[in-house]
């Protein structure tokens, strides 16, 4: 069964106007849709790595009580945080790499290479 929801929680939180911490929350998906909008918004086009702040935006659905993530709410996440969900974003949506020892059949030398996480989760 495709899960379509995940469930996380930030190594920090979210800390809102009033000064509450929110840090357990819920990522969807992503959507073709959710990809291709916010590339049209004048922020990426201005400063392309505004792009993850619209992605986020799109995709988490719950922060803590906080049920209505904007940018303004991504933008007031810790660099941690950030991180964090931008690697979950990948991970979830099958864009995520993870390493591999492989052997070259010819001569023997191991090395480490990339592969996508199977099913992207």
């Amino acid at each position: 069964m495709l899960s379509i929801e995940h469930e996380f929680e930030l190594p920090r939180g979210y800390v809102d106007k009033e000064g509450n911490l929110h840090r357990q929350g819920v990522m969807r998906l992503a959507t073709a849709a959710d990809e291709i909008f916010p590339m049209r918004d004048p922020r990426v086009q201005n400063l392309p790595a505004y792009l993850i702040v619209l992605l986020l935006s799109r995709v988490v659905t719950r922060l803590g009580k906080l049920t209505q993530i904007n940018p303004g709410v991504i933008e007031g996440l810790f660099a941690e945080d950030l991180t964090y969900l931008q690697n979950l974003y990948n991970r979830i949506n099958g864009l995520a790499t993870q390493g591999s020892t492989q052997r070259c059949p010819h001569c023997g030398h191991a090395f480490e290479a990339e592969v996508p996480f199977p099913g992207g989760s």
